[in-house]
């Protein structure tokens, strides 16, 4: 398969239950941290009996940084949680790929979908705090549902962005983010657009107290999910929000990006009416969607090591998922370890098939395979040993050819399985850049431009850029082109001039404490030229330091 033919990825984003961004989820994985919050009767939990208190919080979710993107203070609280946080994520996850798109040529395209919007129902609509906006009348709502649906989702972040490239929404249940980085891989490869940010966001709950058992329902009786668990009682939800950005792989090492790792395959199809009913999933068009990516490069199901599932911690859900993997392995021994991240955040809802996909990315990219959270022994409904899979709750490392799958399930039926492996030539996560010899010498001196939409977020920008070059792996000459050519010029500037790591952490921390700039060719930048665009590769650099106010209008029932 040649390179034209595979999809990298090159940048990456996520706010999810526990974490702020993508790395910040990682470390959590492989701590193996429960991102579900359990509240308490103080915290504002209600009491009824039949009510669980557990769900998948997401901090600031009533914030939003509406100068940055644009929004008047009205507007802003009018707009759908679910728009905001995947405008943010969409922002950081080119900034992860080193992409300004009001600067590079390339046609980027936004594949995308989200939940309903449960914020409109349950916060604006009838709310009299409103109507002298909006009139007492159902007609009268008209302007406030006009861009407020799933349909507006990928539309309102090519907006926001400036992208010309396709923007489709898509809406498949649960499925909904991993369906959408099917459809964007498969418009790089018809060369409909050359950069592709695919995604999805949820929010599930905007009260994000727990939830109310009902009689056969598929949620957690105690508040836990426990993926293929013996104690499993049903899933937990969570709010949610992720996106990657794609390029085909000859683009991608050609223009010097970081390549996380390499989509070579992937499938979509539904399980028609081949299940007892529309809400159950069917074990034929699982098996199919996973044996259809598998043959779509050559692929013997031996060959996948590691498999992210869908593992809600429902017994039939995850039975059926299981049995489906035993049709497509036909008795393999090879060892498959299956793992899934809703024990640690909740079922995301819409964005779940792409925090998945983040999941197993940074597995294949890294050598380290985390845990599912809570399981000690399967399921007597999961068969395991048939499959002739493992399912650890310990972080593993992962030698070897590194080659992973990751699926997602929809309700009503659509499923998604996507492959993922190493980039070629990669090397391991954590060894330095030696480019130029010594890290940051062999280039002369270099400026590291900032600029951010607030002096409180230039400030902030500059401490988060001096902690992360403190780690002491980045060459300033990588850091230094990354920032020209990766970054938004914004209205408040600063810069740095440095020889090597060392000197840039001493004065990006004076920066952040409002210190003046001294170097010639930093105070340029800060009169608003341009500078030189410094040679290097693009590398993953902190992201955007979004200032969140309180924009939000409290629900009436």
């Amino acid at each position: 398969m040649s390179e034209d033919d595979q999809i990298a990825v090159v940048g990456l984003s996520c706010r999810v239950p526990g974490a702020d961004d993508a790395p910040a989820m990682w470390r959590n994985l492989l701590s193996g941290v429960d991102s579900v919050r359990r509240l308490t009767a103080a915290e504002g939990a209600p009491t009824d009996p039949d009510w669980v208190p557990a769900f998948g919080r997401l901090d600031d979710l009533d914030g939003f940084d509406a100068d940055l993107f644009g929004y008047p203070a009205e507007l802003a609280a009018l707009l759908d949680p679910q728009h905001r946080l995947f405008l943010e994520v969409a922002w950081r996850a080119l900034e992860d790929a080193g992409i300004d798109p009001d600067r590079d040529p390339a046609q980027v395209g936004v594949f995308a979908g989200c939940g309903p919007n449960r914020y409109l129902h349950h916060h604006l609509l009838g709310n009299p705090a409103l109507k002298p906006g909006f009139g007492g009348l159902a007609e009268d709502w008209d302007d406030a549902l006009t861009g407020s649906g799933c349909d507006y989702l990928p539309t309102r972040t090519a907006y926001a962005l400036g992208l010309a490239g396709p923007a489709v929404a898509i809406q498949t249940a649960c499925s909904t983010s991993l369906v959408a980085v099917c459809q964007a891989a498969q418009s790089l490869l018809d060369y409909r657009c050359d950069v592709a940010i695919a995604g999805g966001s949820a929010v599930v709950s905007t009260r994000q107290a727990g939830y109310r058992l009902r009689p056969g329902g598929l949620l957690a009786t105690d508040g836990v999910c426990r993926p293929y668990d013996a104690a499993a009682t049903g899933q937990v939800y969570g709010n949610g929000a992720g996106a990657v950005v794609l390029k085909r792989l000859a683009d991608a090492r050609a223009d010097g990006d970081n390549v996380y790792a390499v989509l070579p395959g992937w499938a979509v199809n539904n399980d028609g009416a081949d299940r007892p009913g529309f809400t159950v999933p069917g074990v034929a068009g699982q098996a199919a969607v996973l044996a259809e990516a598998l043959a779509s490069v050559g692929w013997d199901p031996a060959d996948v090591g590691f498999l992210e599932g869908h593992g809600t911690g429902t017994s039939v859900g995850d039975a059926i998922e299981v049995d489906a993997l035993t049709r497509v392995r036909r008795g393999s021994r090879s060892p498959l370890l299956l793992g899934s991240v809703k024990g640690n955040l909740g079922n995301l809802d819409a964005a779940a098939g792409v925090i998945s996909l983040i999941k197993a990315v940074y597995a294949v990219h890294t050598g380290q395979v985390p845990g599912t959270a809570h399981f000690t022994g399967a399921h007597r409904d999961v068969d395991l040993t048939a499959a002739g899979v493992e399912v650890s709750a310990q972080t593993r490392p992962w030698a070897g050819q590194r080659r992973a799958g990751v699926s997602s399930f929809g309700l009503g039926g659509t499923n998604a399985h996507v492959l993922v492996e190493q980039a070629p030539d990669a090397t391991d996560h954590d060894e330095p850049d030696s480019s130029g010899g010594e890290l940051g010498q062999g280039h002369g001196r270099v400026v590291l431009v900032l600029s951010a939409g607030s002096p409180a977020a230039l400030r902030e920008l500059a401490r988060r850029l001096a902690e992360r070059l403190a780690v002491g792996d980045l060459a300033v000459a990588d850091v230094a082109h990354t920032l020209a050519v990766g970054r938004r010029r914004l209205a408040h500037r600063g810069a740095v001039a440095c020889a090597n790591a060392e000197e840039a952490v001493g004065q990006l921390t004076a920066l952040a404490q409002g210190a003046p700039v001294a170097d010639d060719a930093a105070r340029s930048w800060l009169d608003g030229d341009d500078l030189p665009v410094a040679p290097g590769r693009r590398v993953p650099l902190p992201g955007y330091p979004f200032q969140r106010t309180r924009h939000w209008i409290e629900a009436t029932r």
